[in-house]
């Protein structure tokens, strides 16, 4: 019973938000160290877009093939669990030394970062507390 709760889809995705948010922290606070470094070229964190696409399916709005009924025939995808990704950006250039940082944009980045990750913790937290509030009432 433990391992169905531990292993829950939601417990999942959170984790995965979680961990996305950290590598774009990583990252971005990485980005504005090297705002001054001559051809320096930004990176990005990839998750969002990867994660409805794991859910949803290609982006032609066809949903994914899954299987409701152990009795079903199986369907193998592999994991297809995806996980956040970092892509460098080194198509556009912001100053004459080819750095393309730009520090307002970066420090936006990192407050909406900010704010994505308490969001992320806080349903986990409140995930983890229903879960423990089911357990005990019983």
């Amino acid at each position: 019973m433990l391992e169905q709760i531990v292993n829950s889809s939601t417990m999942d995705y959170l984790s995965r938000g979680l961990n996305a948010a950290n590598l774009r922290h990583e990252v971005i606070s990485d980005n504005i160290a090297n705002v001054n470094t001559p051809n320096f070229k930004k990176s990005d964190v990839v998750f969002e877009d990867l994660l409805a696409k794991e859910l949803y399916g290609d982006t032609s709005g066809h949903m994914a093939l899954v299987r409701t009924n152990d009795r079903h025939l199986p369907i193998s995808h592999g994991d297809g669990r995806v996980s956040a990704a970092v892509e460098r950006q080194g198509t556009t250039t912001m100053r004459t030394d080819n750095n393309n940082v730009d520090i307002d944009v970066e420090m936006a980045n990192m407050a909406k970062n900010q704010i994505y990750y308490n969001a992320m913790a806080k349903e986990l937290s409140s995930y983890i507390m229903r879960v423990k509030n089911a357990i005990s009432s019983k």
